[in-house]
């Protein structure tokens, strides 16, 4: 049956998972307190809207080559499947390179037109300021964000994620201690406000790559990979991790796009609505955030499996990690569906939006039973190389089922923000099918990265 448990394949799935999302959760923790000490600066309104302008700016870039990651994730998965130490550590070496050419130009291009992309969103002088100070510094370490993306690529391709988890916890906490001194100039540091936040991220990615480029000297790591003693950066390498990733940044871009006309269509029905409406949205983030860890998990065990040749083990450990998503899911979706008010009151205290954000969260709790596998089917093929289609699926389920049936229900049909969530639990299926049915096949274990 679906929901029976292999307890060997299960406990090599969490061995990955489990520290992988502790350093997802990690993350999530300080955008929330980074949020809450932005809102405690002077002109709070003005300081909030820039962070959001700049926010937006640098994700935009941030999304489109934090997928890097993921080619690294599968090539290196595969090599260490192949018990290849040396193709390991070249694709380590060559990740670096192309991650921190691509860091450097871009960081010094936003850098230099932080104020005109800033300009260009704002009609307010004191935003665009403030929100270019800050965007500027953010992308000042690129090349720090970028290098820590191949590292968290390598150390997930070996199933290593303990060592994420720890850099995630310390970078995430740099940053908070960073912020605080910065923004409010506390202990004779500079106060720089939102910029300071810029200051902060950016001094936390420098640690952060310190703290990777250590590990890697270590002897268990430096002496099986062999990166620094067969130094070698490959043409062919740095191809395939292109190949395998510019799919998967094109689809980031499309979701980070598809959510923000999904929040303008709910902002036709209603400014209560659309606040409502990303309130679920941020609760919805939050759930479905350890589902990303078993997805790594699921990469790196079905890539290595396909490097040591085992279709079968390859399918054993998706189906396997697709169980315990959905065990998990389904736990928050009850949650969502009974306790709604609850979870919304941690996330807000207007009344009036909690009373019309609770059928909308358990619309969403229902939905998101079935998105947990779907990301995790996803990812399993993303090990397999089928980027291209998992991108097509994206594209279908989000711009041709889910906003054309928000508007629909939402708009054309009169149903509010309440009818037009009833598009999540069709786009949500649709996706989890589409992804279902091709890992249940063998065609995307047969394509040559």
């Amino acid at each position: 049956m679906f929901f029976n448990l292999n307890k060997n394949l299960s406990q090599n799935i969490l061995h990955i998972a489990v520290p992988a999302i502790a350093g997802l959760s990690s993350q999530m923790i300080v955008s929330l307190v980074n949020t809450s000490m932005v809102g405690r600066l002077e002109n709070t309104h003005v300081q909030l809207a820039a962070m959001g302008l700049g926010f937006l700016g640098t994700m935009a870039i941030t999304s489109f080559f934090s997928s890097m990651s993921t080619g690294t994730h599968v090539l290196i998965a595969r090599k260490h499947g192949e018990n290849n130490p040396h193709g390991v550590g070249e694709v380590l070496i060559s990740s670096l390179f192309l991650c921190f050419v691509l860091g450097t130009i871009f960081g010094a291009i936003g850098y230099y037109s932080s104020y005109s992309i800033i300009n260009f969103f704002s009609a307010n002088d004191a935003v665009t300021a403030a929100g270019a100070e800050y965007m500027r510094w953010q992308f000042a370490g690129l090349p720090f964000f970028l290098m820590i993306v191949s590292y968290r690529g390598f150390f997930f391709g070996i199933g290593h994620t303990k060592i994420f988890m720890i850099s995630a916890i310390l970078i995430n906490l740099f940053n908070i201690i960073f912020n605080y001194l910065f923004m409010f100039g506390a202990l004779g540091f500079p106060k720089l406000n939102l910029a300071g936040a810029g200051v902060g991220y950016t001094l936390s990615m420098f640690l952060g790559w310190l703290f990777f480029l250590s590990v890697t000297f270590l002897r268990e790591y430096r002496k099986q990979y062999r990166y620094y003693s067969h130094f070698r950066i490959s043409k062919e390498v740095i191809n395939q991790i292109i190949k395998i990733s510019i799919p998967v940044s094109l689809q980031n871009i499309l979701i980070l796009l598809g959510f923000l006309v999904f929040v303008a269509i709910i902002g036709i029905i209603g400014t209560v609505e659309q606040a409502a409406s990303n309130v679920v949205i941020n609760a919805l983030f939050l759930s479905i955030m350890p589902c990303f860890g078993f997805g790594i998990a699921a990469q790196t065990l079905v890539g290595q499996s396909i490097g040591k040749g085992s279709s079968h083990l390859a399918h054993a450990y998706g189906f396997e990690t697709a169980k315990l998503g959905t065990y998990f899911t389904i736990i928050i979706g009850i949650i969502f569906v009974l306790f709604p008010r609850a979870v919304l009151n941690a996330l807000t205290g207007e009344s009036i939006v909690i009373d019309t954000a609770t059928p909308i969260l358990q619309i969403a709790g229902v939905a998101q039973i079935f998105y947990g596998s779907g990301i995790i089917f996803a990812s399993a093929l993303q090990a397999g190389g089928a980027t291209i289609y998992v991108m097509f699926v994206e594209v279908i389920t989000h711009w041709i089922i889910f906003l054309p049936l928000t508007y629909l229900f939402g708009i054309t049909l009169g149903g509010g923000a309440t009818g037009a969530w009833l598009a999540l639990p069709i786009y949500i299926i649709a996706y989890t099918l589409m992804n279902y049915l091709r890992f249940r096949s063998d065609s995307w274990l047969k394509i040559r990265l």
